[in-house]
């Protein structure tokens, strides 16, 4: 097997040529080669946001703080997955925070203005809801009978509709890593609770107002 040196410049010249796929497969053997940098999972998160594969790019992005935590770089390509992934609050967090390591760059402003923006415009959109008065709704029982005299409230059956999951979650694998992703707006660390063991990891996150709607169970196998 090559170097990782020599792999990681191979990956370089292939992202410099547009091949981003195969500068992302090259980061990647580099990677396996060892030892895993940092420098290489920013790298392979910037080759991931040219492929639109955002999610890996968040996950090599976390990992890259993990091992250097004033990466500066690692910061921006989160921040900018993130943006693409519609998660603005976690964007503008990690945008902050690579700020404070790189004075001046002017690219973490402006995607924190974009971050801005976006926040903004989801907070005036954000539906309001309306009360419907009672006395406006037709009862139950008259609808019934106005559709048909025969039909009894026993032999009308409810079909109860799955809710939707309220938070997206993602995982990524490499050979010695399994990286899970949760995308949480605005919920405050005390909120969570992580267990895990030998075969299973489960996630509760504890909302407001919302008992047990964050629960997120997963399994080991497969996962890892």
């Amino acid at each position: 097997m090559a170097a990782a040196s020599d792999l990681e410049s191979k990956a370089k010249e292939a992202f410099v040529d547009d091949d981003f796929e195969l500068a992302a497969e090259l980061y990647t053997q580099a990677i396996d080669a060892g030892p895993a940098t940092a420098e290489l999972y920013a790298d392979r998160a910037q080759a991931h946001i040219k492929l639109g594969n955002y999610t890996e790019a968040v996950a090599d992005a976390n990992k890259a703080i993990e091992l250097d935590p004033s990466m500066h770089k690692a910061y921006l390509r989160k921040g900018a997955a993130c943006i693409k992934l519609e998660e603005y609050q976690t964007a503008k967090a990690a945008l902050e925070l690579g700020a404070s390591y790189a004075s001046g760059d002017s690219r973490f402003t402006r995607l924190m203005k974009e971050c801005d923006e976006r926040i903004a415009e989801e907070a005036h959109q954000a539906p309001i809801k309306k009360t419907e008065d009672p006395a406006a709704a037709p009862s139950v029982a008259s609808t019934v009978e106005e559709k048909d005299d025969t039909v009894t409230m026993e032999n009308t059956q409810m079909v109860e509709v799955p809710s939707k999951p309220r938070f997206r979650h993602d995982f990524y694998n490499s050979a010695t890593d399994v990286v899970l992703t949760i995308f949480a707006k605005g919920v405050p660390p005390e909120n969570v609770v992580i267990d895990f063991g030998e075969q299973m990891l489960s996630v509760s996150i504890e909302v407001p107002g919302e008992p047990g709607r964050g629960a997120i169970p997963f399994s080991a196998a497969a996962v890892l």
